[in-house]
């Protein structure tokens, strides 16, 4: 039996492929760049890897190409010999607390979330509705990136507006990358040998879309990304947490629409904002004062975070670095870590590796740097789904 993961973002597919009850991976498959004048499709399975230039058009393409390369390769007749596919769906709003199976309802209360996750909740559907048409027999589950923070306490979830807002139109913090939060959790109980329940944690997924999270006893308490995936840090095209009258200001006196402010907040903000950059891997090899104030903006937010994170738990067992910066930028990491406080001491050398723990001997909190695998994580809740059903 197989099970596959479809993590659909707003111009990529992550795809991979586990045995249904070992979760053995058998294959993964990522395609970057979709409706670009050029995609990259990356193919890792027993066998090798498999890097390629094609040119793909959108999603139902893209799972198309996906198709194509498990046949080729003999790793999968046809999608419709697939038990399960499991879809990343990044906010499932009040509606869903938990994976589950996809049906007409579920699809239409996922297309209303659209206008609280633009760049991610019609991706998702795109991939969600292209499985449905070439698996029809296949189950399909719904995992929400959501779902991991229902734990927060109302006075963490709710904003300070008129209540009416939150009974009315459920208008509050949900936070999001919970399948990444969950999984380094997980990990990071592993490596401390404890369970995930008796540690506090404070997790760092850190990548084009970043977030923390709080997460005491095993359960999210706090996390940075709130009513949308726009709230927190400094990332690669969002602003993060801003003033809200910044907002009123651009519409009453700048005259742009509320399309407009939604594009520049989401699409046009953040570190490409600051110096025209996105990627901090670019970023970091520029000498001018954009670039350098873009990366000591980015950082100052981070470690806000982290204070206000250790304020909340008392104390924490380890802190942990994850996402495509948060796993691989040493730099980042070690302008985080250095001179903040809390009795918090960073080895270099195993920094500079990228070694699973960074944190010297001497140090109060483990630092851990974890590579996250959303898909494994999203694959073990949906086998849950399954074998209850």
């Amino acid at each position: 039996m197989k099970i596959a993961v479809i993590n659909s973002g707003s111009s990529s597919i992550k795809f991979k492929l586990f045995y249904h009850h070992t979760l053995a991976l058998l294959a993964h498959i990522h395609i970057e760049k979709i409706g670009e004048s050029h995609s990259v499709v990356t193919l890792k399975s027993p066998s090798g890897e498999k890097v390629f230039n094609t040119v793909i058009r959108d999603h139902e393409k893209g799972l198309e190409q996906i198709a194509s390369l498990l046949a080729k390769e003999h790793i999968l007749k046809d999608f419709s010999s697939l038990d399960a596919i499991a879809h990343r769906v990044v906010h499932g709003g009040e509606h869903f607390r938990e994976a589950t199976f996809i049906t007409p309802d579920v699809i239409g209360k996922i297309e209303a979330l659209i206008p609280l996750a633009p760049l991610h909740n019609r991706a998702n559907l795109e991939g969600i509705r292209t499985s449905m048409q070439k698996a029809p027999k296949a189950a399909q589950i719904a995992v929400f990136d959501t779902a991991f923070h229902e734990t927060m306490p109302k006075e963490a979830y709710m904003y300070a507006l008129k209540h009416s807002m939150y009974d009315e139109h459920k208008i509050r913090r949900y936070g999001f990358h919970g399948s990444s939060h969950a999984y380094v959790l997980g990990e990071a109980a592993k490596f401390l040998g404890k369970e995930a329940n008796e540690l506090n944690v404070i997790t760092l997924h850190l990548g084009n879309g970043s977030s923390a999270c709080a997460i005491e006893k095993g359960q999210s308490i706090d996390t940075s990304m709130g009513f949308t995936p726009l709230e927190g840090l400094v990332m690669g095209t969002r602003s993060g947490d801003i003033d809200p009258a910044v907002v009123l200001y651009m519409q009453r006196v700048l005259g742009l629409s509320v399309d407009e402010v939604d594009r520049i907040l989401n699409e046009e903000s953040g570190l490409a904002g600051i110096c025209g950059i996105k990627d901090v891997r670019t970023i970091l090899e520029q000498e001018d004062e954009a670039s350098k104030l873009a990366i000591a903006m980015m950082v100052r937010r981070i470690k806000k975070y982290i204070g206000a994170y250790m304020a909340l738990l008392g104390d924490a067992d380890a802190i942990v670095f994850t996402g495509g910066i948060g796993e691989n930028s040493a730099v980042i990491r070690r302008k985080v870590l250095e001179d903040i406080g809390f009795g918090i001491v960073l080895e270099r050398e195993q920094n500079r590796r990228n070694a699973r723990s960074i944190s010297a001997p001497q140090s109060s909190i483990t630092l851990l740097v974890i590579p996250t695998d959303e898909e494994l994580e999203i694959a073990k809740e949906s086998l849950k789904l399954l074998e209850k059903k």
